[in-house]
């Protein structure tokens, strides 16, 4: 979920599948705040799931953390959330608390940039990078590709996917650096773009 829609108030969101299939998540009120629908996360995760069992995940810009969420529900074994806004990340934090996570999350509640360079630094790879940024942040959108690209030896396992979520009519790049677009499924006015390291 990234912050997009003037005025929007947001209805409570549920775990589609898995472990905590049903359960409700909140979302920050009073935002402009565009959460990813759950029909969209339904397709995303339709083409995700022979991947996720095990998997590292990555949620940039997560808002309320529902697709992190949704991956730890199906399997993944870890998920790092990225998101600054404060209401977000305290929604994050009020969903993995209600689902009574122990562990197998981390929260960067700074930037997605400070979240990548110390995967970089840490040397943590992610299976599955996911990332929303507002529809309408050509920069963000390339800024994070390119960062994932230029260090993908180190932050991308190999054979790692990166999904964008974008505005139909706004796609980022079918290529950034090693990254290609492979995939492209639209919904509505909304799309996911799914990347992948070119092979030679």
């Amino acid at each position: 979920m990234a912050m997009h829609c003037s005025g929007c108030i947001l209805k409570r969101m549920r775990v589609i599948a898995g472990t905590y299939r049903s359960r409700v998540l909140q979302a920050p009120k009073g935002l402009e705040t565009r959460p990813t629908s759950d029909r969209l996360r339904e397709t995303l995760f339709n083409v995700l799931s022979p991947r996720i069992a095990g998997a590292k995940f990555a949620d940039l810009y997560a808002g309320s953390g529902s697709v992190g969420i949704e991956a730890l529900s199906r399997g993944a074994e870890f998920c790092w959330f990225a998101e600054r806004e404060p209401k977000a990340t305290a929604a994050i934090r009020a969903n993995v608390a209600a689902l009574k996570l122990q562990g197998g999350y981390a929260i960067e509640d700074r930037s997605v940039g400070k979240l990548l360079n110390a995967m970089v630094k840490n040397e943590r790879a992610a299976d599955i990078v996911f990332l929303d940024p507002p529809y309408e942040s050509g920069d963000e959108y390339r800024a994070t590709l390119d960062f994932l690209a230029q260090n993908h030896a180190v932050i991308l396992a190999p054979n790692a996917i990166v999904v964008a979520e974008h505005a139909r009519k706004l796609p980022p790049n079918e290529k950034h650096g090693v990254l290609t677009r492979y995939r492209l499924l639209e919904q509505g006015d909304a799309a996911l773009s799914f990347y992948a390291i070119a092979t030679p």
